[in-house]
């Protein structure tokens, strides 16, 4: 009898992983997984990339598409330049953040507000491969045909005030985050879709310069 719960409880566990995200089921082996993934994010050193985002809001009948580019220097370093529709930067250089939006200009410590510090470690964490540490969620690991989804449920209190979860979708050759989506408990979302991603090319420090 106790043999069968346990089996009703599986089917139940992938029928409702299934339907939550159609295509995927969980990964066998979380474990290989990430490792391969610290592995190949180990050879990394920078990246490059496009990115499109859109972002649903509750309250509007389209969404809000922006796109920019992106680039990440080991071991943490992070630029990100919003292009269309308006022009928006963000550099972060370890726990210095530079913010240009139009003319103005802002510089601050990450240190100083909890919320920014752990979107920037998340951030950091994303592409150093170290995500999977992150005290900040839990993880579920779910595997289709040719991409990998982890899904991040925050546990502190902060973190569930402004997000109900975050998942990233991971190329299966690659292992690199293609997309991230995030959900507010509010009903709102935003989807990062990165695209055109070069790997190890050589970044100039001016790049994330924060003075």
């Amino acid at each position: 009898m106790r043999k069968c719960g346990f089996i009703i409880g599986i089917l139940l566990l992938a029928v409702v992983a299934n339907a939550q995200y159609p295509g995927f089921r969980l990964v066998a082996d979380a474990t290989a997984f990430k490792k391969e993934f610290a592995s190949v994010s180990a050879r990394t050193n920078t990246i490059k990339s496009d990115f499109v985002q859109e972002k649903n809001l509750s309250m509007l009948s389209e969404k809000i598409v922006s796109k920019g580019k992106f680039w990440f220097k080991k071991e943490n370093a992070v630029r990100m330049e919003y292009t269309t529709p308006f022009q928006y930067l963000m550099v972060i250089n370890g726990s210095k953040v530079y913010i240009k939006d139009n003319q103005k200009e802002s510089r601050m410590s990450s240190r100083s507000n909890k919320l920014f510090q752990s979107m920037s470690k998340l951030l950091m964490d994303c592409a150093r491969g170290t995500v999977f540490d992150n005290a900040d969620f839990t993880v579920r690991l779910f595997e289709g045909t040719d991409q990998y989804l982890a899904e991040l449920t925050p546990v502190s209190k902060e973190m569930k005030g402004f997000f109900k979860k975050i998942n990233l979708v991971m190329k299966k050759k690659t292992y690199l985050v293609s997309k991230v989506q995030m959900y507010e408990p509010s009903g709102d979302n935003t989807t990062i879709t990165y695209s055109n991603q070069e790997l190890n090319t050589n970044l100039p420090d001016a790049l994330f310069a924060v003075n």
